[in-house]
This record gives structure tokens, sequence and C-alpha cells, in this order.
């Protein structure tokens, strides 16, 4: 069998792969469930030993696990290897979704009918959303920083925040007034990002 060898391009870009999942504070395993593939598979393409990562479809269904865009990927690789290579690293247009207070994109790859909602039954997250206020939140998509987030409890309790970031213990997010709150992933089920703010 012939070894498989990698350019410097395809590391770049499993480089680049590695650094967008961690700075979710997932695990290849965690990213590789998403993406539906064992977190081997994932470990591939971040090492640069499976070359299918130029390929546009496998970019849009890897980085839809990570919830960024073929652009995000883009601007995580070295200047030197993205101009040598530009032509293969597919960038595309952001879709602005509408009703967020901080702007996100349209990703594809999450399954139809995902999204769930829900209506904040106070002023906890004022002014961002108040009493009365309709959530729409997807729980195949993990949020950006600075976007709502919809946290599911193992005991079943619903938080609703906004997300600063996490590692591999605990999620760091703001509650009531900007205040800064740790959440231990111990305690947590899930993780889901706002979509939509749906206004009564």
């Amino acid at each position: 069998m012939a070894r498989f060898e990698t350019d410097s391009s395809i590391l770049a870009l499993g480089e680049a792969l590695a650094g967008l999942r961690r700075e979710r504070g997932l695990s290849q395993a965690e990213a590789g469930q998403r993406a539906g593939m064992t977190s081997q598979g994932w470990g591939l393409y971040e090492s640069g030993r499976r070359p299918g990562l130029f390929r546009p479809d496998v970019q849009r269904r890897l980085l839809a696990a990570l919830d960024a865009t073929p652009e995000d990927l883009a601007l995580r690789v070295p200047a030197d290897d993205l101009q040598s290579h530009r032509a293969r690293i597919p960038v595309q247009a952001p879709t602005i979704i509408r009703g967020l207070e901080a702007t996100g994109r349209v990703f594809e790859g999450t399954q139809p009918g995902s999204q769930r909602r829900m209506t904040l039954s106070d002023d906890t997250l004022a002014p961002w959303a108040g009493s009365g206020v309709v959530l729409e939140y997807d729980p195949a998509r993990w949020p950006r920083r600075d976007q709502g987030c919809v946290i599911e409890t193992l005991d079943g309790s619903l938080l609703v925040r906004l997300y600063d970031g996490a590692d591999a213990d605990s999620l760091f997010v703001r509650g009531a007034g900007g205040a800064a709150e740790t959440i231990g992933r111990d305690i947590v089920r899930s993780v889901s990002a706002v979509t939509a703010r749906l206004e009564r």
C-alpha cells in the first residue's frame, strides 16, 4: 500500500481546521460526532492524512459541524499557503441572519426541522431579549462568541445565556447585566445556538 504524502497546503488547512475546533471548545470526538464520523476520521483531516479537505462538499460537512464557513477556514491559513493555494479554498459570501444582535451565517449540513423554540419568561437577558420574546435555537449548531445560546443541563433545565467561549471543562457565558458565569461541562447535556429572536 502506498503511503499518503501530505504537502504543506494540506497540513496548513488541517491545522486551520484544528484551530477552529479548539476555538469552539470541542474535542475531535465531539466534532466528529457532529459531522457523522469517528474521532479518528476527524483526526485524519486535521493531520492532513485524508486528502478530501480541499473538496467543497467535505469542507461544508466539516465546517457545519463547527458552525463555521470556508471563509473562516481560509482566514486561519497562513498567508503564504493561502496565496499559493487560493484556488483550492472556496470562499463563500456570508448570509446574514436577521433578528440577532450579532450577525451570524446560515450553514448547510444541519437536519431540516432541527430548530426549536422557547419563550422567555423573565427579563434576565434584557436588553438583548426580554420577557415574551420567542427564541429559535438549533441543537445542531454551536454558538459563536456574543451569540445567544440555550444550554440544556442534565436535569432538563434550559438556561439562556450569551456565549463567550469554552474549554474542555467549562462553558464561559454571560447572564443578567452582562455578568460573567462559568458552567461546568459535567452538568451540561447540550449547547445550542440561538438563530432568531422573534418579538411578539
